[in-house]
């Protein structure tokens, strides 16, 4: 009896501590891969990338359609930034952006693109493929108003439509993004705020979903032949909150050292940390760059990132090259190269 007795004690103390520890698992659930049109959160441009995605109170060109339209108020000529990435699994990554100032604030639009290469159709009876080739995509196409309220703060707005694609079926939503920057007068220190993707939910529709059922298999001689859509669930756009800080550790007339942070909160992960540097030399001529991105969240994907640029005004145009290298913690690394103009 007394062996039964401790047999069961044991039994209840390691059913306990199992239970505990599922609890903890549950409860470490993250929500990763919870969100649709995921490529909105891959950043934009390499030189911010270059500084591990620490953007946010910096901007003040096209790319600010994407990290704070209120770096639109900032700009003072019109721009031109083209980029190109070969992302993961050779993904292609295209980014275009431009911004036109007027007299009433700066007008940006922008269209981004992620594409996958060509792939075979299989199926559970075909598995090395029917002779068929389909592709996935994504798109967003944006406009931005950006305008500088006072000398110390600016203020913008952009509107965007967004668009995936796999085979023939599709999803669309809309989304607005909103944005300050506000220079301080402790040395110039600028803060920068910015919430993104506050839009529409997005669900899957097409051709795709047409399935035959039948309705009753329970019954013999009825249309087994049914035509049936399946109904897809809904997702939220990646809503992220941006909060960033900025400013010139040193500068002198021909060289200076920039120090940069952001703090993002997004609805598909933990909270995280971006910090970055650059140094321009020879007057801007030459930058040099490097930051961490995803700072102390758990299982982060990204890791450290490098890159340089060159600056040259050529009479009244002015040319820009950026190069970044971006590590990625479980996947070979990314490279990237924007070049840009304004005028």
């Amino acid at each position: 009896m007394q062996r039964i007795v401790l047999a069961l004690v044991a039994c209840h103390a390691v059913a306990g501590n199992a239970a505990a520890q599922f609890a903890a698992e549950v409860r470490e659930v993250t929500r990763g891969g919870t969100t649709a049109a995921e490529f909105l959160s891959i950043p934009v441009g390499a030189r911010a990338t270059a500084m591990g995605s620490a953007f946010s109170a910096i901007v003040d060109d096209a790319t600010a359609v994407y990290w704070n339209p209120a770096g639109l108020g900032e700009a003072s000529s019109v721009s031109l930034t083209a980029e190109y990435a070969e992302w993961l699994a050779g993904i292609a990554f295209n980014y275009v952006a431009v911004a036109v100032p007027t007299r009433w604030g700066t007008i940006g639009a922008a269209v981004t693109g992620f594409r996958t290469p060509e792939m075979r159709v299989t199926t559970v009876l075909e598995q090395n493929g029917t002779g068929e080739q389909f592709n996935a995509a994504s798109y967003a196409m944006a406009v931005a108003y950006g305008v500088q309220l006072t000398d110390r703060f600016s203020f913008g707005l952009t509107a965007k439509v967004i668009s995936e694609r796999i085979w023939h079926s599709t999803a669309t939503g809309m989304a607005m993004d909103a944005g300050t920057i506000f220079t301080t007068p402790f040395w110039g220190i600028r803060l920068g705020a910015s919430i993104a993707n506050f839009g529409t939910k997005m669900r899957m529709t097409g051709d795709d979903l047409l399935v035959v059922a039948d309705i009753d298999p329970a019954v013999r001689g009825n249309n087994e032949s049914n035509r049936a859509v399946l109904n897809t669930d809904a997702f939220d756009l990646p809503l992220t909150m941006r909060i960033g800080l900025a400013g010139e550790v040193l500068e002198t007339e021909r060289s200076r050292f920039t120090l940069a942070m952001d703090v993002q909160s997004p609805n598909n992960s933990n909270q995280y940390v971006n910090v970055g540097g650059e140094i321009g030399l020879l007057g801007d001529l030459l930058m040099i760059r490097g930051g961490f991105s995803e700072l102390f969240l758990r299982d982060s994907v990204r890791s450290w990132s490098l890159g340089g640029g060159l600056r040259y005004d050529f009479h009244s145009v002015g040319f820009a090259m950026d190069y970044a290298y971006e590590s990625q913690e479980y996947f070979s690394g990314v490279s990237r190269l924007t070049v840009a103009a304004a005028f």
